[in-house]
């Protein structure tokens, strides 16, 4: 409660507030619900944030504030719900303006938001809350080729983002890889480590998920009893 709360709907104090908070040397976050009601703040942000360090010849700045929004259409906002109003702040020098492509890039750019010294505005597409990396392909060989492709194919076709490995060695093979990659996902292989691969997939998975699927110990026996 000392640290995430929310505010009365007055875009003007919330972007004012996190200014003051960022002056003191505190990180500040502040979030507009939706992009579309940033302009109440406007003033704020042109006149106020970016001009900060300026005005004070550097002796005070808010450069630890993050201004963050849900930006851009999904096809069913309207109005209100629906604006990308980057343009207006992209002529303002003192801010930085940042619009991620991928869930991939909004993690990793909302974090450098955070920790860069310069006051920061991320618009984050709402298109973005529907996509996801729910694929994992892994190979070696020749066949990674074929891989590379089917993954551009179901991007293409399906908005399905997959994520391509190559294994490249055999022995040793890269297990942290492929069991980092697990955590998130679960693949099946149906040739070399077959067995490895199901290790990294049970391991990874909480207990009353892995439950649901067969024990290490059981799929060493089904393993070791399949030629039989």
């Amino acid at each position: 409660k000392d640290r995430v709360f929310n505010t009365p709907l007055c875009e003007q104090g919330i972007v004012g507030f996190g200014i003051g908070i960022a002056v003191t040397g505190a990180t500040a976050i502040a979030e507009i619900q939706f992009a579309d009601y940033i302009f109440p703040a406007f003033d704020q942000i042109v006149n106020e944030a970016a001009k900060y360090r300026y005005r004070s010849g550097d002796l005070f700045n808010c450069g630890s504030l993050t201004i963050r929004s849900p930006w851009g259409c999904v096809g069913h906002g309207a109005l209100y719900h629906s604006q990308s109003p980057e343009a207006f702040f992209a002529h303002c020098p003192g801010i930085k303006v940042v619009v991620p492509r991928s869930p991939f890039q909004a993690k990793g750019l909302l974090l450098s938001c955070i920790e860069d010294k310069n006051p920061c505005i991320f618009f984050e597409p709402k298109i973005l809350y529907r996509a996801a990396v729910i694929l994992c392909l892994f190979s070696s060989f020749f066949q990674v080729h074929v891989i590379r492709e089917v993954a551009t194919m179901a991007q293409e076709k399906l908005g399905v983002s997959c994520e391509v490995i190559d294994l490249r060695t055999i022995i040793p093979w890269d297990v942290d890889t492929v069991c980092k990659t697990v955590t998130c996902q679960a693949p099946l292989s149906m040739g070399f480590s077959r067995r490895e691969y199901w290790k990294c997939f049970l391991q990874a998975f909480s207990s009353h998920v892995r439950h649901c699927f067969l024990s290490n110990s059981q799929c060493s026996k089904l393993w070791l009893n399949r030629g039989r």
